[in-house]
């Protein structure tokens, strides 16, 4: 019997996908789950338009309107637009650097899991008494006075996520180092690749100080330890410190890898090499630098001074310099070629006026005295939706349909495609233009309503009619994903026929262990250079046929994300007097993961071989 045979039937495939420790399967499971969090808070959002497109309108509360506008901002950052962006990372990196799996593929199933509970933790918040209220930041003096328990579901939901996201992070640094094929430089590496790096670099640095704040706040929330109560010797302002100097390198770590997405879209489809590789990647490092020295410009109107003030004013102009190296080398990529003009590449052109536009608004917002007039209303919402949608959501989109047939080797269809697209693109500028204008006419971020006669009520219609326009281009995409896989036509290798990056160079479906040889890597763009030289392979490999070293499948991923989402539970209603069962439950929950901890560590799990006689009698097996 075949050591890969598996068991067929629709509990086996659950089971499997809960134990799984192989990357692509990660990558489904972080695709079905981010675009769970993504629609949920789609929701949210639709709400908060519907609220806002008449004055004086009460189809929601002021109080829920609050949890609304925390809920949808932490969904779609932490629980939407991160796990999509590991899906593609999972789906592509590995194969586009030559490994068979990531460097600890136990691991990356652990960090799916612990970011899965975390964002079901702080999801049941709406069903268990109130979801947080102190917008998406949580700032303390508000998220102090908060009654309820909504923002300990924030802090401990956000804490048990966080951890899964600095685990992949790691994963992918030391999967990037250490498991490149043979002649795979660090300037050979596609661009997404390198984005992934950056972006993984920026998760190790920037969530521990995410994690210390939120330590604090539930420390000052259960314990009264007054962290952040000024009243008691502490400091508010610390707060904003600690979550900006993670929130700021946060937009960078969703935008870089869209970046790299985007890079290897417009390379693929202009049918050329991307122009000035080495400048790309030079600017993506630095990006990452800077994205470190620029946290205080969220807080211009803090009363830091003017020295403080003027440093990350000029840190903050100086970060859109590389970022305007790469909207230039994209252009000149597309520039004199052979343009394609496929469902993906019409999101990467969108996306190029549509990021930049964002990119103009946020250099604005880099001169304190203009941030004091705009901090806190509508223009800043404008700003950061045309960066996040505009740059993030438009790269998931062309991802989703660019990507599609190297996960699940089917095509999305490309009409239903482009008029997906269409909706989206004119309902995001809908939606997102005119509440620049809004702003600066004075609309304050966060209100729950607003008096007619100001001017805002005809921009505040036509915004909700746009997230109307964005809502249906979601729900076709929905569509174009379920035809297709009724429809199930295999794509095959290389499907949109201008593959340049080694993952399209895999026969498809993807086998379980990539690569049945090592490839040798002999440039940049190396599938390309092996189609031109008319090698039909697409590689050239850099050993002979050999034993393949596979690790097992294991549940214990599942078991000690599971503790901790129990035990969280516990910590919870502590402090609630009439909750007796809530020690218990934490000391439960707590001995459910160091149990599985424990048995991860005393068990010998030595993985398992595929043989070479396996792998030569597969079909197109080199002998």
């Amino acid at each position: 019997m075949s050591s890969t045979a598996k068991k067929k039937g629709f509990g086996a495939t659950i089971w499997d996908y809960l134990t799984t420790v192989d990357h692509k399967k990660i990558a489904i499971l972080y695709l079905i789950a981010g675009t769970f969090f993504f629609v949920v808070g789609g929701i949210e959002a639709m709400l908060i338009r519907i609220q806002l497109a008449k004055p004086d309108n009460d189809f929601v509360s002021a109080g829920l309107f609050n949890e609304i506008i925390t809920m949808h901002g932490t969904t779609m950052i932490f629980l939407a637009a991160m796990p999509l962006l590991f899906a593609f990372m999972n789906a592509a990196v590995p194969l586009q650097i030559g490994a068979r799996d990531v460097a600890f593929p136990f691991l990356n199933s652990l960090g799916f899991w612990l970011f899965l509970f975390g964002g079901i933790f702080l999801n049941l918040s709406w069903f268990l008494g109130g979801a947080p209220d102190a917008g998406w930041t949580s700032y303390a003096s508000l998220s102090l006075a908060s009654p309820g328990h909504g923002i300990d579901f924030y802090a401990l939901g956000l804490q048990i996520s966080g951890a899964g996201t600095l685990i992949a992070g790691i994963n992918f640094l030391v999967t990037i180092i250490n498991m490149r094929a043979p002649g795979m430089t660090y300037m050979r590496m596609p661009l997404f690749t390198w984005t992934t790096f950056v972006a993984s670099a920026l998760i190790l640095f920037a969530f521990p100080p995410l994690t210390v704040g939120l330590f604090f706040m539930i420390f000052d929330r259960m314990f009264d330890a007054n962290f952040f109560d000024h009243i008691n010797g502490g400091n508010t302002v610390i707060w904003e410190h600690l979550f900006w100097i993670f929130g700021h390198p946060e937009v960078y770590i969703l935008v870089l890898p869209a970046f790299g997405l985007f890079s290897e879209i417009f390379a693929t489809f202009a049918r050329k090499r991307l122009f000035g590789y080495s400048s790309m990647v030079f600017a993506t490092i630095l990006i990452g630098f800077l994205g470190f020295m620029v946290w205080a410009h969220h807080m211009f109107t803090v009363g830091l001074g003017p020295t403080a003030n003027a440093i990350f004013a000029v840190a903050t102009m100086a970060i859109a310099v590389p970022t305007g190296m790469k909207v230039f080398n994209w252009l000149l990529t597309i520039w004199g070629g052979n343009i394609k003009v496929t469902t993906p590449m019409l999101y990467a052109l969108g996306f190029i006026p549509s990021f930049v536009a964002g990119g103009v608004t946020g250099v604005m917002q880099a001169s304190a005295p203009l941030d004091y007039q705009l901090h806190d209303s509508y223009f800043i919402v404008a700003h950061f939706h045309y960066v996040i949608v505009g740059g993030i959501v438009l790269a998931l989109f062309a991802s989703a349909h660019y990507y599609w047939p190297l996960m699940f080797n089917q095509m999305l269809n490309e009409t239903l495609g482009k008029i997906t697209f269409v909706f989206f693109f004119i309902g995001f500028h809908c939606t997102f233009f005119v509440q620049h204008f809004l702003g600066l006419m004075g609309m304050p971020r966060r209100v729950f309503t607003f008096m007619g006669g100001q001017g805002w009520d005809q921009f505040n219609l036509i915004s909700t009619v746009g997230a109307f326009l964005m809502a249906i281009g979601v729900i076709l995409l929905v569509v174009n994903v379920i035809i297709t896989a009724i429809k199930n036509e295999p794509a095959g290798r290389d499907p949109w026929k201008d593959g340049r990056t080694l993952e399209w160079a895999i026969p498809q479906p993807v086998p379980y262990y990539n690569f049945k040889q090592t490839p040798l890597v002999r440039g940049l763009d190396t599938f390309w250079i092996e189609k031109m030289e008319g090698n039909k392979e697409g590689m050239t490999y850099a050993e002979p046929i050999s034993d393949i070293h596979m690790p097992n499948n294991s549940f214990i991923p599942f078991m000690i994300s599971l503790g901790l989402f129990v035990a969280a539970f516990g910590a919870l209603y502590h402090q609630d007097a009439d909750k007796t069962w809530s020690i218990p439950v934490l000391i439960i929950g707590l001995a459910i993961t160091f149990a599985s901890m424990i048995t991860r560590s005393l068990k010998d799990d030595l993985g398992y071989h595929i043989h070479k006689e396996e792998l030569m009698n597969e079909k197109g097996g080199k002998h």
